[in-house]
């Protein structure tokens, strides 16, 4: 028998969240790897497109598990996000804007830049790999999001992360059409 299905609720979450730092901690390592054999800029270009390839496949193993509506809109969005692999390691928040047409999320915590800042690094300049990442998963989820970048480290505000804005591309289905 497969020792997961022996774990109570709590062991569950807490193997959650030890698959979920190994995720990011691979992910570090290979781009780690990647800069020391093929420099910064080659590193951040196949970075930025095995981002765009996870965002994608992540996004629709969510749609898939959790019946997450497809061109589902900022509410499909909201419940997506909150179900990514990050939500398990990096404190994270939404909010509704411009009467529920706008779906902001800030990444209140994150893991990458406090290792970085922890072990004396400079902030990783995450806003062109961020671009990729979360167009693409806002894309997936419904093709009528559009994605800005509000912020990205190191052009954040002190003691801030990312924080991005997502906006329906014709005013489609928004938090008030669901109210």
């Amino acid at each position: 028998m497969n020792p997961y299905e022996q774990m109570s609720r709590d062991e569950l979450l807490k193997a959650l969240e030890m698959f979920a730092k190994n995720w990011l901690a691979h992910d570090g390592c290979w781009f780690l790897a990647a800069e020391e054999r093929l420099g910064m800029e080659t590193a951040m270009e196949l970075d930025a497109r095995a981002w765009e390839r996870f965002a994608e496949a992540e996004a629709r193993r969510i749609m898939a598990t959790f019946g997450v509506a497809a061109g589902g809109g900022l509410v499909a969005l909201e419940k997506a996000l909150g179900l990514r692999m990050y939500s398990l390691v990096n404190a994270q928040h939404m909010e509704w804007a411009q009467e529920g047409r706008q779906l902001r999320f800030f990444m209140d915590v994150c893991r990458v830049q406090e290792t970085r800042r922890r072990k004396g690094l400079a902030d990783f300049p995450c806003r062109d790999v961020g671009v990729v990442e979360f167009s693409t998963f806002a894309k997936t989820i419904d093709p009528r999001i559009r994605t800005r970048c509000i912020h990205c480290p190191p052009e954040a505000p002190e003691g801030a992360y990312c924080a991005w804005e997502f906006t329906m591309e014709d005013g489609g289905e928004t938090k008030q059409k669901q109210a």
